[in-house]
C-alpha cells in the first residue's frame, strides 16, 4: 500500500506551487486540483495519503470533504489562524503564511503515523466466521469424546495439528472432522 498527497486548493497555480515544493523533497504528488469533488475522486484512487485542503474551495468548504475521506487518508489544512482556531481536532493544521520546511515536516509526520496504523491494522487477527468456529468446535468436541482429552488438550491438539501441516485450523478442523467421521 503506498501512501500519496492530493491537494485541493481555490487556485490551481497555489496547489502546482505546493506541489513543486513536495516533489522537491522527494515527496510523491498524485493529483492537483481545485474542487472538493476532484479531490474525493483522486482519493478514491488511492490506498492512502494526505489530503491538502484550502479552508473554501469552489464547490464547498474542507469541513464537506471530513465525512467523505477515505480510511487511510488524513487531511491537512492550510488556513488563516482564526479558521484553525475553529477547525476540528481530528485535522492536522498550517496557518497561512507557511514556512516549507514546516509543510514538509507536518506532512512527512502524517504520512508516517497512516503507515504506523496500516502496519497495526494489519497485524490483527482475523475473526472468524459462525461456520469456522463451529468447525473448530466441533472437531474439539469429537476429540474430547474419541481421545478422552480435556477441552483445553483438544483445543492445543487442533492447534499443534494445525502448525505440523502449515494449514490454518479451521481446514485442520476439517479435515479432522472428515476423517474421524470416515472412520
Amino acid at each position: 500500500m503506498s501512501s500519496s498527497i492530493v491537494i485541493a486548493l481555490p487556485k490551481i497555480e497555489d496547489a502546482k506551487k505546493i506541489r513543486t515544493i513536495l516533489v522537491r523533497h522527494g515527496l510523491s504528488v498524485a493529483s492537483v486540483c481545485n474542487t472538493v469533488s476532484k479531490a474525493l475522486a483522486s482519493m478514491s484512487e488511492l490506498d492512502s495519503g494526505v489530503l491538502i485542503c484550502g479552508y473554501k474551495l469552489p464547490d464547498g468548504y474542507y469541513k464537506d470533504v471530513l465525512d467523505d475521506l477515505p480510511q487511510y487518508f488524513e487531511m491537512l489544512l492550510l488556513a488563516s489562524a482564526k479558521v484553525i482556531s475553529e477547525a476540528p481536532n481530528c485535522i492536522e493544521t498550517v496557518e497561512m503564511p507557511f514556512k516549507a520546511g514546516n509543510l514538509i515536516e507536518d506532512v512527512n509526520e502524517m504520512l508516517c503515523r497512516i503507515s504506523r496504523r496500516i502496519r497495526k491494522e494489519k497485524k490483527k487477527p482475523r475473526l472468524r466466521t459462525e461456520s469456522e468456529q463451529k468447525y473448530i468446535l466441533d472437531a474439539k468436541s469429537l476429540i474430547m469424546e474419541k481421545n478422552h482429552m480435556s477441552e483445553e488438550e483438544a483445543y492445543r491438539y487442533i492447534q499443534k495439528c494445525s502448525m505440523d501441516s502449515g494449514t490454518n485450523m479451521v481446514e485442520t478442523a476439517q479435515m479432522m472432522l472428515m476423517l474421524m467421521c470416515e472412520s
